[in-house]
Parts: structure tokens; sequence; C-alpha cells
């Protein structure tokens, strides 16, 4: 009987678990590191879930970062389902699922905030306009808004960012950015993790009040 009650709380967990945002989250990243992998070339460089010091916001969590010749891509990921209703000045957008809405942060202005972060980091090594801000919703969702041409569904992505075809970036300062970066990046952990929602429930806290 013990081992049954044990199987069960088990299976709950696993259950919550993989309905939870951070599993949805993962899983979108996950598709975003495969078409990488599958469609870019070996000149393009991906750090993956990056959560880096902010002095404003004390951590910033990015889910990409690609380094290439043609520029330093901050890439957003978004596993949404549902029908999306949003434009650049709304402070939230909005998901549809049925009848019912949710709103979520507009992430053109969430990866500003992580594209900022990322010139600082780099101000002496890549002028600011070589940084570019892309956002990839995964194909389980669908526009229902004109979006900006950063703003991806599916491996859309992928053509936008061999639209950048200029090689403005030498091999050595391509290092010279993977160094800086990784010098920055926390550590992987269990006390980054929480560290980092701490740090956005104090800002969402602060928001409302």
């Amino acid at each position: 009987m013990f081992l049954y009650v044990i199987f069960f709380i088990v299976i709950i967990g696993l259950l919550s678990y993989l309905s939870s945002p951070t599993f949805k989250g993962k899983m979108g990243e996950s598709v975003v590191i495969d078409q990488a992998k599958r469609y870019l070339g070996e000149e393009y460089i991906i750090l993956n879930n990056c959560t880096i010091p902010d002095e404003q916001n004390g951590t910033t969590q990015i889910d990409h970062i690609l380094i290439s010749p043609y520029g330093v891509f901050i890439i957003e990921t978004k596993n949404y389902t549902g029908w999306i209703f949003g434009s650049i000045n709304q402070k939230h957008w909005t998901q549809k699922i049925y009848k019912k809405n949710y709103r979520f942060q507009n992430p053109i202005h969430q990866n500003f905030k992580h594209l900022k972060v990322l010139e600082q980091i780099l101000e002496d090594v890549v002028v600011p306009e070589y940084l570019h801000s892309v956002i990839v919703f995964t194909s389980r969702s669908e526009f229902k808004t004109v979006m900006p041409e950063h703003v991806c569904r599916g491996k859309d992505w992928i053509t936008h960012v061999k639209k950048f075809n200029q090689e403005v970036i030498p091999a050595m300062k391509q290092k010279r950015i993977k160094y800086r970066i990784e010098k920055e990046i926390l550590e992987p952990s269990w006390k980054t993790h929480r560290t980092h929602i701490a740090n956005l429930q104090q800002k969402n806290t602060l928001s409302i009040d």
C-alpha cells in the first residue's frame, strides 16, 4: 500500500511538472537548439539558458545567445499555443485559447532588456548595432496581428537570421565575445534558478506598487 502511495505521488508530481510553464519553456528552447544545429552552419555558436547578473533587476535570463560573423543574436523563445495578439508598444500581449484570454509580458520589451544587459557586457568588444533581438514563437501558436520582422514563428527565425549575411565580426572578436559572456554567466544550479525567480517576484511586486 505504501508503495502505491509513493507511486501515486510521483505520478502527480511528474504530471504537474510536465504541465508547468518551466517545462513548456524548456521544450520550446530545445526546439530552437535543434533547429540551430540543423539549419545553421558551424560559423554560428549558440549559448543556451544564460543567467547573467543585472544591476537593475538582480539577474536576467536569456534563452539563447547566437554568436556569428554576421552579428550577435539575442533570442527569446515562447512555447505558446493558441492565437497571439500584440503590437510593438503594448505592455502586454494576449494569448487566446478557445474562449479564454491570457496576458503575458510583451516579449519585444522583455528581450530589449536582455539586449541592453549584453550591450553593457560587450561595450568595449562590439558596437551595439551588431546585436540583434529575435523573438521565436513555436509553430504551436498562430499570429492574429501583424508582427515585426524579428518576431518569428516556427523555424522562420532561421530565415530571418540568415538575412544578416555581411561579415562584421572577425573570428578573434567572436571568441572574445563568447569568453566575455561565459565569464558573466552564473553557474547553472537550483540556487541560481531560485535566485532568479526571487528577483522576478520582487520586480513584479515593485511594479504593482
